[in-house]
C-alpha cells in the first residue's frame, strides 16, 4: 500500500507536467472542433496546435480529438474532461481579473445570441451604447434559432441570449427586457388607411405572416374565432422579404412594435393600431448564473438593459426583475 505522502507526491508529479497552455489547446479545440481555427483564436501557429495537442495525447494516452465530417470530434474521455477543464479554467480567469473592470480598456469579447426580435430591434441600440462606452469590446451576436442555446451557455461559448422566453433551468437567470405590443404594418397609401380598422376590415385584409418571428399570435386568432371571424393568410415570408412584399401589395403583417418602427425606417410603410392585441411579444435576457457576479458580465447586462429601457422606457411595459427560475 502507498503511503499517504507518495499519494500525494505522485498527483504532484502528474499535474507537474501538465502545461496550463495545454489546458487552453484543449478548450479551443472543444469549442470549435477545429485545429486551425483553435490556433486562430489562441494566435499559435499550426505546427505549434499539432505539437500541443500530441503532447496532450501523451499525458491523457487517448486520442481526445478524432477527425470527422463535422469537425474534430472528442472522445469520450475528453467529453469526460470537458466540464472540469472549462470550469477551472473559468475560475483562473475570474480570479485573474483586475477587481475593478475598466469600460474604456477592455478588450473582452462578448458572443450574444438574439432571437429574430432582438436582431431587428434591440442589437443595434446594445451595439451603440456599447461602444460608446467600452470601444475596443468585441462583440458577436449569433442567431439563437441555429443554436443549442442552453448547452452553448453552459459551456460559456455563450455570454447572454436574448430570447421571446427563460430557459426553465435552476442554473440559468433571467431579466424581462422589453414588453412589446403588436400592430399592423401596411405599405404607404393602402386604401384602409382611409378607413377605420375594426375587427371585420381586419378580417377582410390579405395577411402576410412573418414565417421567421416565432411570434404567438394564437390569442389574436382565438379572439377573432370567438367573433366568427379568420385571418385570411395569403403569404408567409420570412422578416428579410416583408418589407418589399408589403411595399409591392395590399396584405397587413402583424409585428412587435418596435420591429414595426424599424420598418417604418427603412420601407415605405405605416403602422396600423389593431382592433385586438394577442399576448405581449417579450424579450428576455438569459445568462448562466455562475457569472451572477462576475464584474465584465455584470457591466455587459446593465448595458443591454439599459439600451432597451432608452427604446421602451418603463412607463411603456411591466416592471423589469431579475429571476432565477425553477427546474421544471
Amino acid at each position: 500500500m502507498h503511503d499517504i505522502n507518495s499519494v500525494a507526491a505522485s498527483e504532484e508529479t502528474r499535474l507537474s507536467r501538465i502545461d496550463l497552455n495545454l489546458l487552453l489547446v484543449f478548450e479551443a479545440i472543444l469549442r470549435e472542433r477545429s485545429v486551425t481555427k483553435a490556433g486562430d483564436r489562441l494566435g499559435l501557429s499550426q505546427p505549434a496546435m499539432s505539437h500541443a495537442l500530441n503532447r496532450l495525447r501523451h499525458l491523457m494516452k487517448d486520442q481526445l480529438f478524432v477527425r470527422a465530417p463535422e469537425g474534430m470530434t472528442p472522445t469520450p474521455r475528453a467529453e469526460r474532461l470537458a466540464e472540469p477543464v472549462r470550469n477551472a479554467l473559468l475560475e483562473l480567469r475570474s480570479a485573474l481579473e483586475a477587481e475593478e473592470f475598466v469600460p474604456e480598456e477592455t478588450r473582452q469579447r462578448f458572443v450574444v445570441a438574439v432571437n429574430n426580435y432582438a436582431a431587428i430591434a434591440l442589437v443595434g441600440p446594445i451595439l451603440r451604447k456599447a461602444r460608446a462606452l467600452a470601444p475596443h469590446m468585441h462583440l458577436s451576436f449569433r442567431p439563437s434559432g441555429t443554436l443549442d442555446v442552453a448547452g452553448m451557455l453552459d459551456r460559456a461559448e455563450l455570454d447572454i441570449a436574448l430570447l421571446a422566453n427563460p430557459l426553465r433551468l435552476s442554473r440559468f437567470s433571467a431579466c424581462t427586457l422589453i414588453e412589446d405590443d403588436y400592430v399592423g404594418v401596411v405599405r404607404r397609401g393602402h386604401p384602409i388607411l382611409d378607413t377605420h380598422l375594426d375587427m371585420s376590415a381586419f378580417a377582410r385584409l390579405p395577411h402576410l405572416t412573418i414565417s421567421s418571428s416565432g411570434d404567438d399570435l394564437s390569442v389574436l386568432d382565438a379572439q377573432m374565432d370567438a367573433a366568427g371571424l379568420s385571418r385570411p393568410i395569403s403569404v408567409e415570408a420570412p422578416y428579410l422579404s416583408a418589407g418589399s412584399i408589403l411595399t409591392q401589395s395590399d396584405m397587413m403583417a402583424v409585428m412587435g412594435r418596435q420591429i414595426g418602427e424599424e420598418f417604418r425606417r427603412a420601407y415605405a410603410v405605416q403602422l396600423v393600431e389593431l382592433p385586438l392585441q394577442p399576448a405581449p411579444l417579450r424579450s428576455t435576457m438569459v445568462w448562466h448564473s455562475r457569472f451572477q457576479d462576475h464584474a465584465a458580465h455584470q457591466w455587459m447586462r446593465g448595458t443591454i438593459l439599459s439600451a432597451a429601457m432608452e427604446l421602451y422606457p418603463p412607463d411603456h411595459r411591466s416592471d423589469i426583475r431579475n429571476t432565477r427560475v425553477a427546474d421544471r
